[in-house]
């Protein structure tokens, strides 16, 4: 994946390949498929990111945590990027890219999965092939934000991504937008990320929360979720038939 500055995806949390293929074709720049707070096997990832590619998308996985195990077998499928969530020191961030790369460089497991074209492309992949990962690293405690300068240093560490509910609620300051607290805490995020020359990224997935944590200076953006689409529309639906009735 490119340089994710002034970039814009979305998000999928359901079990439907539908849902991921209709987002690609939304025109945002890539889809993040999530596996931390979502119910997805490694079989729905995998047809969701064949979903994604069919409607002209690149793709992001979060995995469930910062695993060398869960990370390498959502590798093995072939995403475009990256996203691990709760990385709170430097060593972490290592670790998280280690777990991308192999020997000598890190410690992926080596195998002709589909993300080296089921063998085809195998040699290649391994050589060089697989640097083309992004790896996203989640910033979303007072921890991970003191150690931001640090992490973004990391060599292998593509970018940031402030996680705004885990990152209020370690503040204690939960979903307060406009707390002192939580902007002076993005701000610190922010410059870390523009010292080392490392874009910075958030969600949002409500328009006011889109609007509001967009306008702190984010490079880029995840802009609502699939849930949220569908819950959102619901209810103008049911206004609007309350409404007449």
């Amino acid at each position: 994946m490119d340089d994710l500055h002034d970039t814009v995806a979305t998000w999928t949390s359901l079990s439907d390949p539908a849902v991921a293929e209709m987002a690609a074709g939304a025109g945002f720049d890539f889809v993040v498929v999530d596996t931390e707070h979502a119910p997805l096997g490694l079989e729905t990832v995998a047809d969701c990111l064949r979903a994604v590619e069919a409607g002209g998308g690149a793709s992001m996985v979060r995995v469930p945590w910062n695993d060398p195990v869960r990370i390498k077998r959502l590798l093995d499928l072939g995403p475009d990027a990256l996203l691990v969530p709760m990385v709170g020191t430097a060593a972490e961030a290592r670790e998280a890219v280690a777990a991308t790369r192999y020997p000598p460089e890190g410690e992926r497991g080596v195998a002709a999965a589909r993300a080296a074209d089921y063998g085809r492309n195998f040699e290649s992949y391994v050589e060089s092939g697989h640097r083309d990962l992004s790896v996203v690293l989640q910033v979303e405690s007072a921890e991970a934000v003191e150690n931001a300068a640090e992490i973004a240093g990391v060599e292998g560490v593509d970018a940031l991504f402030v996680g705004p509910a885990d990152l209020s609620a370690s503040l204690d300051v939960f979903a307060e937008w406009s707390d002192e607290a939580f902007l002076e805490a993005v701000e610190e995020v922010l410059d870390a990320g523009e010292e080392a020359g490392v874009p910075v990224g958030t969600l949002g997935t409500t328009t006011e929360q889109i609007r509001a944590l967009g306008s702190l200076g984010f490079d880029y953006l995840i802009a609502g979720a699939d849930f949220t689409h569908l819950v959102e529309g619901q209810r103008r639906a049911l206004e609007a038939a309350d409404e007449v009735l």
